[in-house]
């Protein structure tokens, strides 16, 4: 879909600096960070004492690597506020994880968090292509959730008109889409799809929906998802990222004119990948552990929190900062079958490649006797429903083990067999395996 370059004065300054401008920035920031945390958190200070370093030793971006990580273990155990790096008085907002496997991970802000996460959204926003009076239709989900809130604000800063929907109620969903004409949706991908199969539901073509652009983001997805939703919702689809212990939604985003991955803005965060084993920092370009520490965040600063994400640092493109490519998977959602690495968005490229299937699927991983199992769920379109499912299944078991080399068995069910999830992230992979 054709795109029109950013104009000069769409850009702030700091999007166009040169690198030494930008290092510059970083290095005087992170020492600043450095010494925040050392004066005001005690596990950071503690964490630093053990490890024999100290802010002062900062003399260069590179000796960051000197200094330890931060663990999502490491926020469970200071739980709810013991690494915020303010008075609990000073703190505005308070964000937390589900808290799924274990106590959540509580985020704080103060009012200057707040002023510089919608600065950032809005600014990712523009990258892909937003300007103020646009409608933005916000289907993330709102509460201690970071999406619908983050992207809600960042869009209000941009000055455009911003419709909270929140995740859920697919129907009202596309009623809205259709009597408000938004120019811009903001949800996963996932649920994306959900909302497209929605208009189809009711006999609406959803490329005749009047939006322009959709920033996708809080899960991993693949190219081959990204196209199937421009095809089928005639939009732009771009990636953004962020994750609620680095900030929320706004950390990088993908400029609309390039599409080649989410620029990481860092005048606000600074990223290194690392091997994910040895902890090594990695050159980059090369694939590994993306690690970031924050550079401007007041009540909750983390020193190179370990988000588990696999991804490559690129060089800069469109922008004067370096961008991420495509997130393969997190190193905790792996899963080794009989000695194979096996990530979800694999078997989400097979699937959408395959002619009949719907982009729904589930992976249920079960163990029979000491070898584990996967069952790959999926489905037909609803044009397909009478087409032979056993053979759809036989065609992507045999490309799931020609391309990745992992025995599956997949089964092939009919249109909306899979289970959809409305609100939030999709649930790709049923682990069954005795705990």
């Amino acid at each position: 879909m054709p795109v029109k370059m950013p104009a000069p004065g769409d850009l702030e300054p700091i999007e166009t600096a040169s690198r030494d401008e930008l290092q510059a920035l970083q290095l005087q920031r992170l020492r600043d960070t450095l010494q925040r945390v050392y004066d005001h958190v005690p596990h950071y200070r503690q964490a630093f004492d053990a490890k024999g370093v100290h802010p002062s030793g900062l003399k260069s971006l590179s000796d960051l690597s000197k200094f330890p990580f931060t663990t999502k273990h490491d926020l469970r155990a200071n739980y709810p506020f013991g690494m915020f790096a303010v008075p609990r008085e000073q703190v505005v907002r308070v964000h937390a994880s589900s808290g799924t496997t274990g106590k959540p991970t509580v985020v704080g802000y103060t009012a200057a968090d707040i002023d510089h996460w919608a600065n950032l959204v809005a600014r990712s926003i523009r990258a892909a292509g937003g300007r103020a009076g646009d409608i933005v239709h916000v289907a993330y989900g709102y509460g201690l959730f970071t999406g619908g809130l983050g992207a809600h604000y960042g869009a209000e800063r941009l000055g455009c008109t911003v419709i909270p929907m929140s995740g859920g109620q697919t129907e009202k969903q596309v009623q809205l889409i259709q009597d408000f004409k938004p120019d811009i949706i903001m949800v996963t991908p996932s649920y994306m799809q959900v909302i497209i199969e929605e208009f189809r539901r009711q006999q609406i073509d959803p490329r005749t929906m009047s939006l322009k652009v959709g920033i996708f983001g809080a899960e991993p997805w693949t190219e081959a998802m990204r196209a199937q939703i421009e095809q089928d919702a005639g939009i732009d689809a771009v990636d953004i990222y962020g994750l609620s212990e680095v900030m929320g939604p706004g950390v990088a985003s993908e400029c609309v004119e390039s599409k080649d991955g989410p620029v990481i803005w860092e005048d606000h965060f600074y990223p290194e990948i690392i091997d994910p084993d040895t902890g090594e920092v990695l050159p980059d370009g090369s694939e590994g552990e993306l690690v970031f520490t924050s550079l401007t965040k007041q009540a909750f600063p983390v020193i190179r929190y370990r988000t588990r994400d696999l991804t490559r640092l690129l060089p800069p493109t469109s922008r004067s900062m370096r961008r991420i490519g495509k997130i393969v998977g997190r190193s905790d959602d792996m899963l080794i079958i009989r000695g194979v690495n096996l990530f979800p968005t694999q078997v989400e490229e097979l699937v959408l490649q395959t002619p009949g299937l719907s982009g729904q699927y589930q992976l249920v991983v079960s163990r029979d006797g000491h070898l584990d199992e996967v069952q790959v769920r999926c489905e037909v379109l609803p044009e397909h429903a009478s087409a032979d499912r056993k053979q759809l299944a036989a065609g992507l078991q045999e490309r799931i083990k020609n391309l990745i080399g992992v025995s599956t068995r997949v089964e092939v069910g009919l249109p909306d067999s899979i289970e959809r999830t409305l609100v939030g992230k999709a649930r790709r992979v049923i682990d069954q395996r005795p705990r």
